[in-house]
This record gives C-alpha cells, structure tokens and sequence, in this order.
C-alpha cells in the first residue's frame, strides 16, 4: 500500500465538491496511455449525476488502436471521450462539438429564457495528466501554471475559454493506492513523484511489460539482440548499449532505468499503451 496524500490535496477535494453546483459539465482528463490507473476513483462519486466527458490526453505517445477500445469502453457506460493532445490543439475542435452536443438541452434552456448560451464547466485530474497545458492551448496563452513535477497547480480558478468558462482544479490523487499496479502505473508515467518509489523497480515493472505487449520497441529503440525473460537482464542490456557502466564495466542499474523511463515518458519507444480496457 503506498500513501502519498499532500494536504494541499484534501483541501482542494473539498473546494471542488463545493462547486460542482456552479458547472454544466465536467471534464475528467486522463493519461491516455493508462486510462484506469490515471482515473482517482473519487470522481465517479463526487461527479455523480453531473454531465462529463472523458479527455484521453497524450494520446500521441499512446497506442492508437487501445485508445479507440477505451473510447468505446466509457461510451458503453455511458460518457463521451475525446482523444486530444494538450499541447498541439489535436482534438480541441471535436471536445467543443462534444461539450454542445452532451450539453444541448440546457443551451436550448438558456436561450429560452433569453440568457447568453454559454457554459460553464469544470477539469478534474490527477497531477501531472496536462490539465494546465489543455487550458493554455485552449485559451492560446500561458495562463495556468504548467511544470514537469507533480502538483504545480494548487489554487481553483476561473479561466474564460472561447465557448465556456472552465474552473481548473489542483491535480487531487486519492489517499492511498491499495493495488500496488496503479502505483507503479503512475510513477511510469511521471503523474507521482520519482521519489516515491524506487526507480529501479518502477523500470523492471515497466519492462515486464513491455517485453510482451512492445518487444520490437526494445529491440529497435536499444540495438538489442534479444529479449530475455529476465527483466533485470534486458536493463542490463540496456545500460551496457547506452554506456551507463561504472568502473570495472558493471552496469550502473538505476542510470539505465532513468534512461528507459525517459524514453518512454518523451515517446522516444514508439507509441505505448500499457492498460486495455
């Protein structure tokens, strides 16, 4: 069980249930490369009988054909998803067609009663899923705080977008994670800090992935020979091609890691989803 809950966290949970009143819709944005691992479990409940759309964000450092599957797995159950990248504007168009259609009948309520049709919405996420970058390629200027290490953004507030006006929340994790799978998911992706766990032990994770869903990746990315069954080895073998050796030729094992975790985080590997629905 790992806990990592900074109170600045359970105070911003408060503020968001708070003012779930004031919005039309919520945006939920999530890592497209592990959409259930990126989700806090919390939001389903909070969230409860409110409009939402799911934004699968990174979807260029993801597998195309799995971020389809979960595109149709959340519409099965009943929310719309967007696949969009924060920092080129991919998928911006669709997410505003999406937010008016899911929102239509209380545009055609405000025009009715002869108010402005516009809508207010909220962006709920874990920490570093890109929820400041969406919203300043959203409004086309730096205006959320944005930075590689988690929970940057601490304070709500309102930000005035060309069709809504969007409340940005802090990143909020939930407590404690109980499956040590969405830990190691997490630390992969960046979304918690690389001090949480051992970096060592989040690249053997990610390899005994990668070793079966993405082989050619390896293989391609690091000139390997081969893919062994070991996932301590294939580290080996990568910190032997990319130098990473200490004195007397041994491999300097939390050095390869880094590199193998970078390179996955920068998509230097390819395109890489590591949850199905």
């Amino acid at each position: 069980m790992i806990q990592w809950y900074p109170g600045h966290m359970a105070k911003a949970k408060k503020e968001i249930i708070s003012n779930l009143k004031l919005v039309d819709v919520v945006y939920e944005i999530v890592d497209a490369r592990i959409p259930r691992s990126s989700r806090n479990p919390d939001f389903d409940e909070i969230t409860k009988g409110k409009k939402k759309i799911m934004l699968l964000n990174k979807e260029d450092l993801a597998d195309e054909r799995i971020t389809d599957l979960w595109i149709k797995h959340f519409k099965e159950k009943g929310i719309e998803a967007v696949k969009v990248n924060a920092i080129t504007g991919k998928g911006f168009k669709e997410l505003e067609e999406k937010t008016k259609e899911v929102c239509k009948d209380i545009l055609e309520a405000k025009v009715k009663k002869g108010l402005t049709p516009r809508l207010r919405g909220m962006i709920l996420g874990i920490p570093n899923v890109g929820k400041s970058t969406f919203i300043n390629t959203l409004i086309g200027r730096k205006k959320a705080k944005t930075g590689d290490k988690p929970g940057v953004t601490k304070s709500l507030h309102w930000i005035r977008t060309p069709y809504l006006d969007l409340l940005d929340t802090p990143g909020v994790l939930w407590p404690k994670f109980e499956d040590k799978t969405t830990g190691f998911m997490l630390a992969i992706t960046g979304a918690i800090k690389d001090e949480i766990l051992e970096m060592e032990e989040v690249a053997l994770f990610l390899v005994s992935i990668l070793k079966n869903r993405y082989p050619d990746y390896l293989i391609n990315r690091y000139k390997l020979d081969k893919i062994w069954e070991e996932e301590i080895k294939i580290i080996e073998d990568i910190g032997r091609k990319r130098g990473c050796l200490v004195s007397g030729g041994e491999v300097d094992f939390v050095k390869a890691s880094t590199v193998l975790l970078e390179d996955f985080r920068k998509g230097n590997l390819g395109r890489i989803s590591l949850e199905e629905p």
